[in-house]
């Protein structure tokens, strides 16, 4: 479905405000029940913050062990040499004015039946509820040659911070002329359009700045996100700086060797100046010592109110989760922790759980004034998450430079409005 911008903002408010008709009183919780969050991102601090808001008396807790967030939306601008990198790290004073508990130590351990959580330091805490957020972790055995040491020969740049500078910094480094190769996993895995907002700006990096070099895209899918938009303005924009190889045309990277500087496909090897490779993720590694991951490294959720189906009292939410078709991004995050926090003041006010509808909207640069989105709306009735037919859709292909400029502006508006939602 074509998307339009009288869509886009009835389903923005609609995400926005999902939960809020449905807060109650404060005084229906019960007295002070003890509630932990694990993560202090998109999911875990508006989960915080908003379990504060819902359970006024309640003893909220977020365990993050970093005193600054780094945020992955708009990291893929730092990479491209458009944004500096202190417009993506937000702190965690405002929650700690609003009477969260702050504690800055990694979370080691959970022990669900003791209902506990074990810090860095061996002291424990005592939950009532545990919500999850502990977004991804990368699997290092899954890509042969790429372990914890190649990422800083060939970063992966999915977890914003140092990696996002290095990479950076490399391309910067880079001789005009180079060759900047980029792979891309299987699904699934954090912010599906992430790579190919990443290649636009790389892209365009590369076009304005070294315009003998090129960037070539290794992935293991033939189909990805927004895939027609994106196309669309690597035809217009980067004909002469981009090629994509999809899984039919063997663009699946089996195996690479960081001290050579090469990535193997089935049958060719590609020598990079740089490399980007995106490995394959899964959740963060708490959720595994917390026994709410099965075999696939995610973590099954009951999508009424984001509780594992594995563990009693602990919810999970954000890129951990197995929410699909809901992708993993900030937005689904932060709507997720809302949910999942009135949920939870539903459940200890004693009212009923009952299912609502979810919205996700993705923006994407094609280059640094332009960008695209996909919208998404999901109903978790019956137990299930399920997009909502005849909801949702695409930016239109073909359009004017005024709608794509006009969807870069919203794409700014969102980002603001998440952080200072999130951290204040």
């Amino acid at each position: 479905m074509v998307w339009t911008p009288q869509r886009r903002s009835l389903l923005a408010g609609l995400a926005g405000a999902a939960a809020l008709p449905f807060i109650g009183s404060p005084a229906l919780a019960q007295p002070r029940p003890r509630l932990v969050v694990i993560g202090g991102g998109f999911g875990g601090a508006t989960a915080a913050r908003f379990l504060k808001t819902y359970i006024a008396d309640a003893d909220v807790t977020l365990i993050e062990p970093q005193a600054t967030y780094t945020a992955c939306p708009f990291s893929n601008l730092v990479i491209g040499g458009l944004r500096e990198m202190s417009a993506q790290t937000f702190g965690y004073d405002r929650l700690k004015t609003e009477g969260i508990n702050v504690i800055q130590e990694r979370a080691e351990d959970v022990d669900p039946s003791a209902r506990t959580v074990t810090l860095g330091s061996s002291d424990t805490l005592s939950y009532d509820r545990l919500i999850l957020s502990p977004g991804i972790d990368i699997r290092w055995d899954a890509l042969e040659g790429y372990g914890p040491d190649a990422q800083q020969v060939m970063p992966h740049a999915w977890k914003a911070g140092p990696q996002t500078t290095l990479l950076r910094d490399q391309l910067e480094a880079m001789e005009d002329g180079g060759l900047v190769v980029m792979s891309v996993p299987a699904a699934p895995y954090r912010c599906p359009p992430g790579p190919y907002e990443r290649a636009s700006l790389i892209a365009h990096y590369l076009k304005t700045q070294k315009p003998a070099s090129k960037l070539i895209i290794l992935d293991a899918k033939d189909q990805f996100s927004k895939q027609p938009l994106f196309l669309e303005a690597w035809a217009q924009h980067y004909p002469d700086h981009l090629q994509w190889v999809g899984a039919s045309d063997f663009g699946r990277v089996v195996s690479v060797d960081p001290a050579a500087m090469t990535l193997s496909t089935d049958f060719d090897t590609y020598k990079a100046d740089v490399a980007n490779v995106i490995p394959p993720q899964k959740a963060g590694e708490i959720a595994a010592r917390a026994g709410v991951a099965d075999q696939t490294g995610w973590c099954p959720i009951n999508p009424v109110d984001f509780s594992s189906t594995l563990q009693d009292n602990i919810y999970v939410i954000g890129d951990a989760t197995i929410a699909a078709p809901m992708p993993k991004s900030a937005f689904s995050a932060n709507l997720q922790a809302k949910l999942c926090a009135l949920q939870i003041a539903r459940d200890l006010s004693g009212a009923a759980i009952e299912p609502t509808v979810l919205a996700n909207t993705c923006y994407s640069y094609v280059t640094p004034d332009a960008a695209v989105s996909i919208t998404g709306v999901y109903s978790n009735a019956d137990g299930k998450l399920s997009s909502m037919d005849g909801a949702g859709g695409l930016s239109p292909a073909g359009a004017a430079p005024a709608i794509r400029a006009a969807e870069a502006a919203e794409a700014e508006a969102w980002f603001k409005q998440i952080t200072r939602q999130t951290f204040g």
